[in-house]
């Protein structure tokens, strides 16, 4: 496991200006290839926020594709795939195209002002994007504004620990720190581990 993680920072380390938050477009097809989704397994982050064929699930910072293709799978409804670069979104459809998915839904926009309608999603995935936003605050009340009561959000990013690569130690945010922001909005937390660099916070809105 440590040994495939490895090989994740190596690429992350590739695809992001050193000196910005936001990726690199040029290099944007790097954050979908074989190799990033054997080392981060997609499947079993998503196995994380239990979606089931009735829920309908925003992806937050979706690139790509990812995480989108395989939730458009577990569900029947809608994917909202929700990114700031109309880029990224140009070639997650024509990834969805290549494997007849027709049920994920493009949406421009950032996260602090994300255009979706209220209560509109069951579930949310927002992995490894927090740290890029301009306000953690505003973007957490944000996906509580878009989620229905019961539903779950599941946020991951790196932990606040030296590495050799990942983003900047001065923007990541720590898990304790993130979990109580997480509460003081209103959410109903538990924290998951599934490496020393990463955390998984699975929150409920009740």
């Amino acid at each position: 496991m440590i040994k495939k993680m490895n090989v994740f920072n190596k690429m992350f380390k590739e695809v992001m200006f050193l000196t910005e938050k936001r990726f690199n477009l040029k290099n944007a097809d790097k954050l979908i290839s074989e190799e990033r989704k054997t080392t981060l397994q997609p499947e079993k982050i998503i196995d994380y926020l239990n979606v089931t064929s009735g829920d309908t699930v925003a992806d937050l910072g979706a690139g790509p594709g990812l995480f989108a293709i395989p939730l458009a799978k577990r569900t029947e409804r809608n994917v909202y795939a929700v990114d700031v670069e109309p880029e990224m979104l140009k070639r997650l459809n024509a990834h969805a195209a290549e494997e007849n998915i027709e049920n994920i839904k493009p949406v421009v926009s950032d996260l602090e002002n994300i255009d979706l309608a209220d209560n509109s999603v069951t579930r949310i995935l927002n992995a490894f994007v927090i740290h890029e936003v301009g306000s953690i605050d505003q973007t957490i009340e944000e996906m509580k504004r878009i989620l229905e009561p019961g539903g779950q959000v599941l946020l991951m990013d790196w932990e606040a620990v030296e590495s050799e690569s990942g983003p900047p130690l001065e923007i990541r945010i720590p898990s304790e720190k993130m979990g109580k922001m997480l509460k003081d909005h209103g959410f109903d937390i538990s924290i998951l581990y599934p490496s020393a660099e990463h955390y998984a916070i699975k929150a409920l809105k009740e």
